[in-house]
């Protein structure tokens, strides 16, 4: 499935097929604005991502941070907006991706809005940290993505002091990085207990409900109310378990990816999850 997210003939496929509708429907927000209310009125956070990934030129940047200057206009406080550097420049000039999350950055901070920059590929994430170093400098609450399936993960997370922290398993592939689910879960733990341990605000982005149980008892082992950590979970993915964690009090984020350029991401979610897998393949074949 990661492969085929690479692939030009099988997007040109998925992309055309009238049977996708309904399952992208299910994932992608078509309607961001009304998306986020509803999830708003069930007392659930939201982290909104305009899809779209790797740019070719910089007049490209300048239309992706506007797209989010935007986009700020549709969120309530206390929302975040998710965003990828790559959108940004960051292949083309890690100064250029800096001085326009930088710009994202200010525009949100206006609206009570927080940032976090999402993680991508393994060869993007020294730049990612970079940036994020140079950015809390003068935005402090600018967050950023840990992936668990690196080897480098735990170091990361030891570094990377009072931060806001979202901890994933990761939807990518990288030479030498954990390929075993239990080796990739092992991981996650490793950084969730140096998380909740920390001085920063740990985001626990799973679905696992082993993982989920693991992170609401270190939160009491280590002195965390409900307030200083949260979960963040994908809209479309268990919605059930998100409204349940939120009328227990926890703090629940739901990431809403919303845009025309959604192949990716939809390749990314079906690899992580069988069940997601066989939904699609069940909606190409019947309208049902």
């Amino acid at each position: 499935m990661l492969a085929l997210s690479k692939s030009p003939r099988a997007e040109r496929l998925v992309t055309t097929s009238p049977l996708t509708a309904d399952v992208v429907r299910r994932y992608v927000a078509s309607d961001v604005g009304a998306v986020v209310g509803a999830l708003t009125r069930q007392g659930l956070l939201v982290s909104v991502d305009h899809l779209g990934e790797e740019v070719t030129d910089e007049a490209q940047t300048g239309a992706a941070v506007d797209t989010y200057v935007s986009l700020l206009d549709l969120l309530p406080a206390g929302a975040d907006v998710s965003v990828k550097l790559t959108a940004l420049g960051l292949r083309l000039s890690q100064r250029l991706a800096t001085a326009n999350a930088a710009a994202i950055c200010a525009a949100a901070e206006a609206k009570g809005v927080t940032v976090t920059l999402d993680a991508e590929e393994h060869d993007t994430i020294a730049g990612l940290h970079a940036v994020h170093a140079v950015l809390r400098r003068e935005h402090p609450e600018v967050g950023v993505v840990v992936q668990a399936y690196l080897p480098d993960s735990l170091d990361r997370c030891e570094k990377i002091g009072a931060a806001r922290v979202r901890l994933c398993k990761g939807a990518y592939t990288a030479p030498g990085g954990y390929r075993r689910t239990a080796d990739i879960d092992r991981s996650f733990v490793r950084c969730l207990k140096v998380l909740m341990a920390g001085t920063g605000y740990p985001m626990v982005a799973t679905h696992d409900p082993r993982l989920l149980r693991i992170a609401s008892t270190l939160a009491v082992l280590d002195g965390r109310d409900t307030t200083g950590f949260e979960y963040q979970m994908l809209y479309g993915v268990r919605p059930e378990e998100q409204t349940r964690l939120a009328g227990l009090g926890s703090r629940v984020r739901v990431y809403v990816p919303y845009g025309a350029d959604w192949y990716a991401y939809l390749m990314r979610r079906l690899a992580e999850r069988p069940r997601n897998l066989a939904f699609f393949l069940r909606s190409l074949v019947s309208r049902r």
